[in-house]
């Protein structure tokens, strides 16, 4: 069983929690992340799920506004739109549902995602909260740029994880193709705009890890 959380700390600052890696690995939707574009000429994600359909893609080109992020399902419906807010103090993006209109009247996000990494609490990479920034929901952990981090919610529950797959008996992982576990009862587009906003955040160059 998953460990609970039991504390009178803030939920943002509960200590990273273990979680039973048999009990996600069963659970959960594994979905295969591959950081790359299918389209010429582009940058972006492309992501497949356990039977090797298309599930989710971003395709940016180099004349995108680098402060804006789509992710689109595999018809190239927009899903999710990331912005990020500017004049904020810190690395903070906004989650809207679908692609905003550019039009006069703003759209109201559904997520406000925070970058929180700092020396009194290393392990700790980014909150999510409402819509409102205000109601936390989740708190990332652990190490994205190994592609070893998990998203916990309020109550200590591993909702989603990101995990490095290995590659042939060398036990070889690559960073540019990895997997993101997400628990039944969660859509995984959340989980995919974190990931997205983590690149984002914590960007690292294509190497292989041991």
């Amino acid at each position: 069983m998953m460990r609970r959380v039991h504390s009178t700390a803030s939920p943002e600052d509960r200590p990273f929690p273990a979680a039973n890696d048999g009990e996600i690995a069963e659970k959960a939707n594994t979905l295969t992340v591959w950081k790359k574009s299918l389209l010429f000429n582009c940058r972006g994600f492309t992501v497949f799920d356990g039977k090797g359909k298309l599930v989710f893609r971003v395709d940016k080109y180099d004349t995108d506004h680098r402060d804006e992020i789509v992710l689109m399902d595999a018809a190239g419906t927009p899903l999710l739109a990331m912005r990020k807010k500017k004049l904020s103090l810190g690395d903070q993006w906004q989650v809207f549902d679908g692609e905003p209109r550019r039009s006069g009247v703003s759209p109201k996000p559904i997520y406000c995602v925070k970058k929180k990494a700092s020396l009194l609490h290393p392990r700790t990479l980014a909150h999510v909260y409402s819509g409102s920034c205000k109601t936390f929901l989740y708190v990332v952990h652990d190490a994205y740029i190994r592609r070893s981090c998990q998203v916990v919610d309020a109550s200590g529950k591993v909702v989603a994880e990101v995990r490095a797959k290995e590659s042939g008996a060398s036990g070889v992982s690559y960073r540019d193709v990895f997997q993101l576990m997400v628990q039944p009862d969660l859509d995984p587009s959340l989980p995919m705009a974190l990931v997205l906003l983590l690149d984002q955040m914590f960007p690292s160059k294509w190497s292989p890890v041991l």
